[in-house]
């Protein structure tokens, strides 16, 4: 599935078999015969490689709020957290836990209950996308920020679409 720059969407179980990393955020386990769809992931392609880049939003803002006070005492400056509001509520954008995906690993599109897709303000997004990508050009430059090892990710993603296995292992 492929999905709009800005908007919000779910990983396939799938994925999570195929880069097994445990600094992914993992999919919510099913509870009542309920699929709980979480976590949510802000979506953005990268325009070389046609890979979307996919960052997780949490609701648990006042653990976050505490890490990222943390990082701005002692760096000044906190790109990996960014918070902000979704669906009228609160959220905190983890870009410190993002990943990369290609469309046959995306589930579905994050809808409200009339079925229209999730969006948050062009301006928003605007500088979500340009914090995601510094942090990852620092990420390919070496430095640390992302907790899963999304370059090896990105890489085997690469690989399969070139000799097209993305879409035998996404589809069983």
């Amino acid at each position: 599935m492929n999905v709009d720059v800005g908007s919000f969407c779910f990983l396939r179980d799938n994925y999570f078999h195929d880069f097994p990393d445990v600094n992914l955020m993992q999919n919510k386990e099913t509870i009542s015969g309920q699929a709980h769809n979480r976590p949510c992931f802000f979506a953005f392609k990268d325009k070389d490689t046609q890979i979307h880049w996919l960052i997780p939003v949490s609701s648990q803002v006042e653990k976050y709020k505490k890490i990222y006070n943390k990082n701005m005492a002692k760096y000044k400056n906190c790109d990996t957290i960014v918070f902000g509001e979704l669906a009228n509520k609160e959220t905190v954008f983890l870009i410190q836990n993002m990943c990369p995906a290609t469309p046959i690993y995306i589930k579905n599109e994050y809808l409200d209950k009339n079925e229209q897709p999730i969006r948050i303000p062009n301006h928003i997004a605007t500088n979500l996308i340009q914090k995601a990508r510094r942090v990852l050009a620092l990420q390919r430059q070496g430095v640390k920020l992302i907790f899963p090892d999304v370059l090896s990710i990105e890489r085997k993603l690469l690989n399969a679409e070139d000799c097209g296995l993305c879409a035998h292992t996404a589809q069983t």
